[in-house]
C-alpha cells in the first residue's frame, strides 16, 4: 500500500520544504488560451536593480509559456491555469493542458477545482469576524468551546489558527489513512476526525512551536459553529463568501462538483495508481480543507486575505503576526502565510493544488491552479510552478525563496 499520510497536511505550507526544491526544465505542452492573454506594450525594466514586479510585455509572456511548459514536461501535470495580475504592469492568464484525461478537454479559466488548505483561510476568517463581534477572544481556551480537547484548558484559539497546539494532526493517524483509502467517498464527521487526533499524545505544550496539524482547524470550525449556532458552511457561505464578493466559491455538504469543473488526478491512492479523485468526498478535510472555487473568486480573495477588508485593522494585523516556518524565515500567521513577501495559503487535496497569493508592495496578485497533487522527486507541482513563475516576474520574491536554475542545471 502506497503510503498517504501527507494527503492534507502537505497542503500546509509550501515554503516549509523550500530548501530541497528542483530546477524547474524547459517544454512544450498546450497552452490553448495562449494567444489570448492580455499583455501591455513593451515598457523598460528599471536599471540599477530587479523591478518589484516586471511588465508583462510580450516577451515576458514567452518566458512564462517557457517556464510553465518546462515544469509541467517535467512533473506531467495534466492541466494548469496561470494568472498574474498586476497595476500598471499587465496581466498574464494561460491555460495549459488538459482538464479532462478521458476526453482531452482543454483547461479552461471558468472552471471549479477544490482548493484543500485554502479552506482554511475562510475558516479562519470566519472566527476572527467573530472575535471583531466581541463573541470570541483570541486568547480563549479551546476548552471553553469545545469539550475533550487534550490541553484544552491551556490551549488558545490563537494556538489552533496558528498551528502552535501541540495536538496530533488526523491526517496522519494509520488507521484513517487505511479507512480514508478503503473508501474514498465515505463521509466522516468532525467528531470522528478529531478522535483519531486524540486518540494520540499531545506533541508539545501549546506555543512551544510551529507544527501544521489539520486538527486545529477542525476545531476552529466547531468553535464558529458553537458561537453563530449555525452550521460552518453556512456561516462561510453568508458571513465570508457572500460579503467578499465570491459567487462561485462554495463550502460542500457532499462529494458533487459545480459545473464546469476540472478533473482531479491523485497517485495517493491504496495501489499507487493515478486515479481519478473528482468525485471523492472531502468531509474527511471539512474546516481544514474541503471547499471548491475557480481562478477569478481566488484572485479576488488573495487580495481581500491579505489586506484584510472583511476584518478590522486590529485583528488583521493580529493574523499578520508571524511565527518563523523555516530556517528561510518565511512565516505562518492566523490561518495564513508570509512566504519570501507573497501573503496567502496554499492548498492541496487529492486530485487538485492551488496556490493563491498575494504581493503587497507591487499591489501584485498570482494564482496557480492544477488538477493533480501528484509530487515530482518529493516537491509539491504547485510550488513548482511558482517558482519557476516569480523567478520570471518578481526575482526579489521568488515563492518559495530561491531562484531555480537554469534549464539543465543539476
Amino acid at each position: 500500500m502506497k503510503p498517504t499520510h501527507t494527503w492534507l497536511r502537505r497542503a500546509c505550507v509550501a515554503a516549509a520544504a523550500a530548501g530541497a526544491l528542483v530546477a524547474p526544465a524547459v517544454a512544450t505542452g498546450s497552452a490553448h488560451e495562449a494567444a489570448g492573454a492580455a499583455t501591455l506594450p513593451a515598457a523598460p525594466t528599471p536599471s540599477g536593480g530587479d523591478a518589484e514586479f516586471r511588465q508583462l510585455t510580450p516577451a515576458v509572456a514567452a518566458q512564462l509559456d517557457a517556464a510553465v511548459h518546462e515544469v509541467m514536461r517535467q512533473t506531467g501535470v495534466p492541466g494548469v491555469t496561470v494568472g498574474l495580475w498586476a497595476p500598471g504592469k499587465g496581466e498574464y492568464v494561460r491555460t495549459f493542458g488538459v482538464a479532462d484525461k478521458a476526453t482531452r478537454a482543454p483547461m479552461a479559466t471558468d472552471l471549479h477545482v477544490r482548493i484543500g488548505s485554502e479552506t482554511k483561510t475562510f475558516t479562519v476568517t470566519a472566527l476572527l469576524q467573530l472575535v471583531d463581534e466581541g463573541k470570541a477572544g483570541l486568547d480563549d481556551p479551546i476548552g471553553r468551546y469545545v469539550t475533550g480537547v487534550p490541553n484544552g484548558d491551556r490551549i488558545t484559539l490563537r494556538e489552533l489558527a496558528g498551528m502552535r497546539s501541540g495536538l496530533f494532526n488526523y491526517s496522519l493517524d494509520a488507521d484513517f489513512i487505511k479507512k480514508l483509502q478503503a473508501d474514498p467517498e465515505r463521509s466522516f464527521t468532525p467528531r470522528q476526525l478529531l478522535a483519531y487526533a486524540f486518540g494520540h499524545p499531545v506533541q508539545f505544550p501549546p506555543g512551544a512551536k510551529f507544527d501544521y496539524s489539520n486538527t486545529n482547524l477542525i476545531l476552529l470550525g466547531l468553535v464558529v459553529e458553537k458561537i453563530t449556532g449555525r452550521p460552518l458552511h453556512e456561516v462561510i457561505t453568508q458571513d465570508v463568501l457572500v460579503p467578499a464578493g465570491l459567487r462561485r466559491t462554495v463550502f460542500p455538504t457532499s462529494a458533487a462538483m459545480p459545473v464546469p469543473y476540472a478533473h482531479g488526478y491523485t497517485d495517493q491512492t491504496a495501489s499507487g495508481k493515478v486515479e481519478d479523485a473528482t468525485d471523492w468526498n472531502p468531509s474527511w478535510a471539512w474546516a481544514a480543507g474541503a471547499m471548491i472555487s475557480d481562478l477569478q473568486d481566488l484572485r479576488s480573495w488573495a487580495r481581500t486575505l491579505a489586506t484584510g477588508t472583511l476584518l478590522t485593522p486590529a485583528t488583521q494585523a493580529e493574523r499578520l503576526k508571524t511565527t518563523p516556518m523555516n530556517v528561510q524565515g518565511d512565516g505562518y500567521g492566523l490561518g495564513i502565510f508570509d512566504v519570501q513577501g507573497w501573503i496567502g495559503h496554499n492548498g492541496s487535496i487529492p486530485g487538485y493544488e492551488v496556490l493563491p497569493v498575494y504581493l503587497p508592495p507591487a499591489r501584485a496578485t498570482m494564482v496557480i491552479l492544477l488538477n493533480t497533487d501528484s509530487r515530482y522527486d518529493g516537491q509539491e507541482p504547485s510550488t513548482l510552478f511558482g517558482q519557476a513563475v516569480t523567478a520570471v516576474v518578481t526575482p526579489d520574491h521568488v515563492y518559495p525563496g530561491h531562484k531555480p536554475q537554469a534549464p539543465g542545471g543539476g
